[in-house]
């Protein structure tokens, strides 16, 4: 009797359990948590992320850069690098894959950003002297929290509230192109979250 107390769902949980299905169209009840009714605090940990990565970023850009030079990076065996170049691919396709069907299954787009950053990891420990643009990286960090607050805006304009998934049709559910903007929010989430991951390791490692 304990074990079944303890199993069954909390009245405010079971009103999630029923509520996302049934007003977002999100298989996936979590993610739909995550980018709609609570999407202030996914906004809010995005932005405690990039402060993370403006702030490694000030502390070790300073300095006497004269011995970057001296500091060559020696080069992963043979084996490590062709490990990871059959890797690498896998791991980019499966980040996207997880980023995608957040709204299906377990997944979104903080975990796939996480998956992105482990490559980006894995790329600069098989090859050192691989060089990351961080133009690039910035660029597209701040796109994506550009995109990301615009369509929040359009879900109070044309919708509900800040990012109700609304504004676009929730389509079929279980359907891959369903949930509204929630999979839209979550590729902005995973190219943020990935771009801040890997300036962050692509800092510490200079």
């Amino acid at each position: 009797r304990y074990y079944s107390e303890q199993a069954a769902l909390r009245p405010l949980a079971k009103l999630y359990v029923q509520a996302v299905p049934a007003d977002l169209g999100a298989p996936n009840v979590i993610t739909g948590i995550l980018l709609t009714y609570r999407a202030f605090d996914t906004l809010g940990e995005v932005a405690v992320l990039f402060m993370v990565a403006a702030g490694v970023g000030i502390l070790l850009t300073g300095g006497d850069k004269s011995n970057d030079v001296a500091h060559e990076r020696k080069a992963a065996s043979e084996l490590v690098q062709s490990g990871a170049d059959i890797l690498l691919p896998l791991i980019f396709i499966f980040a996207a894959y997880i980023i995608m069907n957040g709204h299906l299954s377990a997944g979104g787009g903080f975990q796939g950003g996480a998956v992105i950053a482990s490559g980006v990891m894995l790329l600069l420990l098989a090859k050192p002297a691989t060089a990351l643009s961080q133009d690039f990286l910035s660029f597209s960090e701040s796109l994506a929290g550009v995109l990301f607050v615009l369509v929040g805006v359009a879900g109070i304009v044309f919708a509900g509230g800040f990012l109700d998934n609304r504004v676009l049709p929730l389509g079929q559910f279980g359907a891959f192109f369903s949930a509204g903007a929630i999979p839209v929010i979550s590729i902005l989430l995973g190219i943020k979250v990935g771009a801040e991951l890997s300036v962050i390791i692509d800092r510490f490692r200079n």
